[in-house]
């Protein structure tokens, strides 16, 4: 069995609710116009190609990275965007969406065609991109790693402790005011409530204000709410892949049969997962939540997104240099300016073994 045809075994059992792989993509319209903070982030997300692409290269013995994701400096607003744009479209009903770079071992790789074939025509390389080992997709967060996690695990922690505290006290001290038929179901709910059950605690929260001391129980389960609230919100930091790219992911490794992986750049750390497992992860519904989630990115557009724990993962690069950065002006048409961050140079040192484990290979 290929490498396709095991993806399109998992196809079929992904909900029609997530990715319904029957209807044809939606082709959307060329944005009429960039905003600075659309091109910082398409700056960084270019510096975090660059950083891996620079670290594959300068590292590995044996493999050589290319770069191949369709990509122009043009933004919407510009002239020429809406050719490219809609030529963009187009290669993606062909053979789906570039990864933005392609793994080769050096006994493939091509010299004469150097290390950045993405402004050639897809007629002119398809065998050549057969050759490769792995198509990455390079994404960019605006995060440390360690220090958001460090964070959000002792915001959890302090939220989670104050919670019990709080449902003890309840207990302990309004016992009598449960006794009362239609406020039974509370001291169950209250009873319910430790480290295990937590995150899928909810209740509806009782407005008792006949009495001094039913306010007041009113207030301790306000506060055992919001820290419950709070003790349930999503702890870690994710890969990210939209799910409307996921169709257009699933054309390219039709067209090539080549092993698709995510990589998650944040400016600590990377990580990494596959193509394979990202799908095979949306068919299993138990994960949801602990494993992975989706929602709408406020960040990016509304787009419906998969975010995927990248404690459950592959560590790409244990450690990130941070790149220098500076401002740049930008004049679009009718003179509007546009000011935003450039980022260049930093380093990624490779998780040699875990990377080798992410991409099935034996060497590096």
């Amino acid at each position: 069995m290929t490498y396709f045809d095991e993806l399109r075994e998992i196809t079929k059992i992904i909900p029609d609710t997530i990715v319904d792989f029957s209807i044809p993509r939606d082709r959307t319209s060329a944005p009429t116009q960039a905003s600075s903070n659309f091109i910082t982030n398409k700056e960084q997300g270019d510096w975090a190609e660059d950083l891996i692409f620079r670290a594959i290269n300068e590292t590995s013995q044996n493999y050589v990275a290319v770069r191949y994701g369709k990509s122009d400096d043009l933004v919407a607003g510009e002239v020429g965007f809406d050719e490219f744009y809609n030529d963009f479209q187009d290669e993606l009903d062909t053979i789906g969406k570039r990864p933005d770079l392609l793994v080769f071992r050096k006994s493939d790789f091509d010299e004469k065609l150097g290390h950045d074939i993405s402004k050639l025509k897809h007629s002119q390389i398809t065998d050549y991109v057969k050759k490769a080992i792995a198509g990455l997709e390079i994404r960019s967060s605006a995060f440390l790693i360690d220090k958001y996690e460090g964070e959000m695990q002792e915001r959890t922690k302090t939220h989670l402790e104050a919670a019990l505290m709080i449902k003890d006290k309840i207990i302990n001290e309004f016992t009598d005011v449960f006794e009362h038929p239609k406020k039974k179901h509370y001291l169950d709910i209250l009873k319910s409530i430790n480290e295990e059950t937590i995150n899928a605690i909810t209740f509806r929260r009782p407005s008792w204000n006949s009495t001094e001391r039913l306010q007041e129980l009113t207030l301790l389960f306000k506060y055992l709410k919001d820290n419950i609230s709070i003790s349930q919100k999503r702890d870690y930091l994710s890969i990210t892949p939209k799910v409307e790219d996921i169709k257009v992911v699933y054309k390219w490794a039709e067209t090539f049969n080549v092993p698709h992986y995510y990589f998650q750049v944040f400016f600590d750390k990377s990580y990494g997962i596959s193509f394979k497992n990202i799908l095979t992860l949306i068919t299993d519904s138990e994960k949801e939540g602990e494993h992975y989630e989706i929602s709408k990115d406020i960040k990016n557009q509304n787009k419906t997104t998969i975010k995927i724990n990248t404690r459950n993962t592959n560590q790409v690069a244990y450690k990130i240099l941070e790149p220098e950065h500076k401002s740049v002006r930008r004049e679009m048409g009718r003179g509007r300016l546009l000011f935003y961050v450039s980022f260049e140079k930093g380093t990624a040192y490779l998780d040699i073994d875990s990377l080798k484990a992410l991409l099935n290979i034996s060497d590096f």
